[in-house]
């Protein structure tokens, strides 16, 4: 028996087994081969389907999110803006009421240093004239001692009263 040039019987043999086996894959195997083949293509197609699909969902979600993200970026200026003249607002509405206050404060500095001032001259003059009433006394004891000087003292006092009202 040569392998290389097999013999008819070998030959027919051959065939007829091939020809069962294939008349069995024909039967059950390709059937279910193709069956799997197509279940497997429209799988494949329907994913294919499906990708796109989400792809455009994708598309329109990424519009939609720049959208969003543009909004949300005009609102946070507007927010950022409208804070920032509230914050110039607030911060001038207490510069005006610190000024107003340190005015009103200086003010009442004034009057009150005013008032200590009055007060401290009234006491200068007071005691000026406490003084001077003192020394005027110690001058006039010193040169009233005789009875003459005093008689000349009271006649003075005397004649410059009566010229007060004249001068009136």
């Amino acid at each position: 028996m040569n392998l290389v040039t097999p013999d008819f019987g070998l030959l027919f043999w051959m065939v007829v087994i091939f020809g069962i086996v294939f008349f069995l894959l024909a039967k059950f195997g390709f059937p279910i081969i193709t069956d799997s083949v197509d279940k497997r293509s429209a799988k494949i197609a329907q994913s294919l389907k499906d990708a796109d699909e989400i792809q455009v969902r994708m598309q329109a979600w990424t519009q939609e999110h720049a959208r969003m993200l543009e909004e949300v970026r005009r609102e946070q200026s507007a927010i950022l803006r409208e804070a920032t003249e509230t914050k110039a607002r607030i911060v001038a509405d207490a510069k005006a009421q610190a000024k107003a206050e340190a005015d009103r404060i200086l003010s009442e500095a004034k009057l009150q240093i005013e008032a200590e001032k009055e007060s401290a001259l009234r006491d200068v003059r007071r005691e000026v004239a406490l003084l001077s009433v003192q020394v005027a006394e110690k001058v006039l004891r010193h040169e009233l001692q005789d009875e003459g000087s005093q008689r000349a003292f009271i006649d003075q006092l005397v004649d410059e009263a009566s010229e007060a009202p004249l001068r009136s």
